[in-house]
């Protein structure tokens, strides 16, 4: 397999988490089960044996706090903490810079796996079957069928939304990610996004913007993204019962 590198931007404000969670300014920092959820995930990709190194960028004020936790964990596979950007988007982009600085033309062949610091359930095998795939690929998300009706719908007044279809169930995936690039196509994708004044919610979208093909790759409801304080209740109960099963 390829060399693999892992992004994992934490960088974020955590606005539908609220000012501060569990004493911490930004979510990914928010302990769980004595350890922020930022290390939870970076214990998972390490664990995985699969990465050459992961990257994280992070707000600037954070990033000695982010470095401390990080090199207190004594994680097996090296961690680089570097200053992310205004958006996700350019979060990403630094780690990319950076990449390419260090590997040179050299590295277009490596993947890249970039994966939300907020999502630390990440079944291993997903991860290796992303993986695996993009090896193929060049560029795979992982995502889950849709199980609710999903409806589109459209602004109508100042309250009023309303529905303007009902989309074909089997033909949505709910993305989340890793999602996993050739670094030399996901280079190309934020050059053209660049260019074109294109920001996206995801890395992906960069790939679609291209014109190129994204492949999906099952994911797993268990990968599910930390994003309010009922989902920080919700992973201490999950952390507290796979304690309890490993006794």
């Amino acid at each position: 397999m390829a060399a693999a590198y892992a992004i994992i931007p934490a960088a974020g404000l955590s606005t539908r988490m609220g000012s501060t969670t569990h004493g911490q300014a930004r979510k990914q920092m928010a302990e769980i089960a004595g350890a922020p959820i930022l290390i939870h995930t970076l214990r998972c990709f390490d664990a995985s044996h699969a990465f050459a190194g992961i990257l994280v960028p992070v707000r600037p004020e954070d990033r000695e706090l982010v470095e401390a936790r990080v090199q207190a964990e004594k994680l097996a596979t090296p961690v680089r903490v570097l200053e992310g950007g205004r958006a996700r988007q350019d979060s990403v982009w630094n780690a990319v810079e950076r990449l390419t600085q260090d590997l040179g033309a050299s590295g277009d062949e490596v993947l890249v796996a970039v994966h939300d610091a907020v999502r630390p359930f990440l079944p291993p095998p997903v991860l290796l079957a992303a993986l695996a795939a993009a090896e193929q690929h060049a560029a795979v998300i992982v995502g889950v069928a849709a199980v609710d009706t999903v409806k589109q719908v459209e602004r109508v007044g100042a309250e009023d939304i309303q529905v303007a279809a009902t989309l074909p169930r089997e033909r949505i995936v709910l993305a989340q990610t890793p999602q996993i690039f050739r670094l030399g196509l996901l280079r190309r994708g934020f050059d053209k996004a660049h260019a074109d004044g294109f920001y996206a919610t995801d890395e992906a979208s960069l790939i679609e913007h291209l014109g190129e093909t994204v492949y999906v790759v099952a994911g797993s409801a268990r990968n599910w993204k930390i994003t309010t304080p009922a989902d920080l209740e919700l992973a201490e109960l999950l952390l507290a019962s796979q304690a309890a099963a490993q006794r």
